[in-house]
């Protein structure tokens, strides 16, 4: 079985390649020329490697041709907010004109692949306290150019499904981390707190501590794709762990595994007026595919914890 991974040198993407890998399947990674693949390089000999820039149609087109996958996982993308704050065009190009450049060489092209693509809870945005946990229903009220893009991203997807029958499925990722993951709160998190045990650093600069978060497992994460791909229609399908874990306590169990002892300092420049003081899903519907949450956050915060301090 051919399987394509885009964004395959990324923090979910390496994971997935990984996991398809050990399964036996014929891996086709993607990934951005110009990308750092350091996630993947220990692998490469034993996957066929693809460098497809996603905004240039003909890349996108040769990289169908050249893998002719039964199944793709699309999670190339911009996928920082705050780079589409500066880049929205890059972002939409990326994120919206990528996605239908894959769309259509699959279309074009006659193949049957079974494609599932990474959205994001960001489409949500604004959300009232009457509505969590968010439904995959939710009303879109998109605060960045990201969120904006990732809409897009999906609704093609929701069109080529109902348009041309193809296999697409939308998986709604909330707060998905594990090792590998940069620039969110458990990880940034414990690269300081590693800093501290290297010498690197002395204090542990936070932010908004009483902020609640849905966090899931980067494994549990793919464990749930999987579940789509083989139980699911095309459809929409959150991917969330429904727990509310609050920022303190996540720190708290980050600073029970450290060998050093550190009391975190709260930086006004940290604290962010827009931060929802609650975002939490509903994954009520991938539950009845027989889906569910597996990994404690705790496994999740200790192997990270082991993959920094080997950095």
């Amino acid at each position: 079985m051919n399987t394509l991974v885009t964004g395959s040198a990324g923090f979910i993407g390496s994971h997935i390649v990984d996991r398809v890998y050990m399964n036996d399947h014929e891996v086709y990674a993607a990934f951005r020329p110009e990308k750092n693949i350091s996630n993947i390089l220990h692998i490469k000999d034993k996957i066929t490697m693809l460098p497809t820039d996603m905004q240039s149609e003909d890349h996108v087109k040769k990289m169908i041709e050249k893998s002719q996958p039964d199944i793709i996982y699309h999670m190339a993308a911009q996928s920082y907010v705050t780079i589409s704050w500066k880049e929205p065009v890059r972002t939409m190009l990326t994120n919206v004109m990528g996605t239908m450049y894959l769309f259509e060489a699959v279309r074009k092209m006659g193949i049957d692949s079974k494609i599932i693509v990474a959205c994001s809870s960001a489409e949500y945005g604004l959300t009232y306290e009457n509505e969590i946990p968010i439904k995959e229903s939710k009303e879109f009220r998109p605060t960045s150019p990201y969120a904006v893009s990732k809409i897009g991203q999906d609704m093609l997807s929701y069109q080529y499904a109902k348009t041309y029958g193809m296999k697409i499925f939308r998986a709604r990722f909330f707060n998905i981390t594990g090792p590998r993951k940069v620039n969110d709160a458990c990880s940034d998190f414990i690269r300081r707190v590693v800093d501290i045990e290297k010498g690197k650093s002395q204090k542990l600069l936070v932010g908004n501590l009483e902020s609640v978060r849905d966090i899931t497992d980067v494994q549990d994460c793919i464990n749930g794709m999987n579940t789509i791909l083989d139980k699911g229609k095309p459809d929409v399908y959150n991917i969330c762990s429904g727990n509310r874990y609050k920022i303190k306590d996540i720190v708290d169990i980050i600073l029970s595994l450290s060998v050093v002892r550190v009391k975190p300092e709260q930086d006004p420049e940290k604290l962010r007026i827009t931060d929802d003081p609650i975002f939490i899903g509903d994954n009520s519907k991938i539950k009845v595919l027989g889906w569910s949450q597996k990994i404690p956050i705790e496994k999740t915060l200790a192997d990270m914890m082991e993959y920094w301090r080997k950095q």
